[in-house]
């Protein structure tokens, strides 16, 4: 096989000239940095966690890359083309979607932030008169945004952008939009079973030889989606079981403001430190644990 990417936490080998293979590796990355730490069973949980919902999602009927998973941590994908903006059109067929799709069913994470810096009203979320938010507030309704997959840093896109730079129609937007909102309900509906909240996540796309839509890449992980504990949440705590608890570790060192001021300032960004062995530790048991809440499934 030869690599052909390698990626912040997987690397993509390809097979055959229809047929890559990801490769989940240990890795771990926040605000677009690789921790110098590997996090024990990451790659494998996340893998598996993977592969359960795309065969969810394809037993209802919807159409996804995955092909097969190649235990521990490896899993056969249909290939598609990467390609530059310039390449793309409304007629181009099997590429991959410049885009991420984010659907949000609570206040958390960067929404808050953008609530509390008053970037985004309570009616543009669904809420009704001047009602003030607080965090973990279920919305009314599904808020989603799109932001940019292939450049350096995600950038938030109008509907106009994403159009233009997918090569989309409005029929091939709405579609996009419809599966990720059927997709987080199937999400939603199995992990209820197991008292977890679905609080957010992000969705991929591509279409293939035919130009008809399918899911790729990965979703419904610890990685990708965020997620609470319905008791927690009921007595007004939001425990995060995913990455997002790293996340606060590097926020609650400072690093996350240092690094958000190179950028502003377009100065070298701060290298990140590693993780203390107990915040690796505490990861990687919040990896496979969340595994088995996540799929229902035992890790051994």
């Amino acid at each position: 096989m030869k690599l052909i990417r390698q990626g912040k936490v997987k690397d993509v080998y390809e097979v055959d000239a229809h047929t890559l293979e990801f490769v989940f590796s240990d890795k771990i990355s926040v605000f677009d940095k690789v921790i110098p730490s590997l996090i024990p069973h990451k790659g494998e949980s996340l893998c598996r966690s993977s592969a359960f919902w795309f065969q969810v999602v394809r037993s209802s009927g919807l159409k996804t890359h995955f092909r097969e998973f190649v235990p521990p941590d490896r899993m056969r994908v249909e290939k598609v083309q990467v390609l530059p903006y310039s390449k793309i059109d409304k007629k181009t067929v099997n590429y991959l979607l410049p885009l991420e799709i984010i659907c949000r069913h609570y206040v958390a994470g960067s929404l808050w932030d953008r609530i509390q810096a008053h970037e985004i009203t309570s009616s543009k979320l669904g809420f009704k008169g001047s009602k003030e938010i607080k965090y973990g507030d279920k919305l009314p309704e599904p808020y989603l945004e799109v932001t940019t997959k292939l450049e350096d840093h995600d950038r938030l896109l109008t509907k106009k952008e994403a159009l233009k730079i997918a090569g989309l129609t409005d029929a091939d937007y709405k579609m996009i939009i419809d599966s990720v909102l059927e997709i987080d309900e199937r999400i939603a509906e199995e992990v209820e079973k197991r008292d977890l909240i679905h609080v957010d996540g992000k969705k991929e796309y591509a279409f293939d030889e035919s130009r008809e839509l399918m899911i790729v890449d990965t979703f419904g992980t610890a990685d990708e989606d965020r997620w609470w504990d319905w008791n927690d949440y009921s007595k007004g705590q939001f425990v995060e079981l995913s990455k997002e608890s790293v996340r606060k570790y590097y926020r609650e060192l400072g690093y996350f403001d240092k690094l958000m001021e190179a950028r502003k300032l377009g100065k070298p960004e701060p290298k990140i430190p590693a993780l203390p062995e107990s915040k690796i530790k505490h990861a990687s048991e919040l990896y496979t644990d969340m595994f088995e809440r996540i799929t229902g499934e035992s890790f051994r």
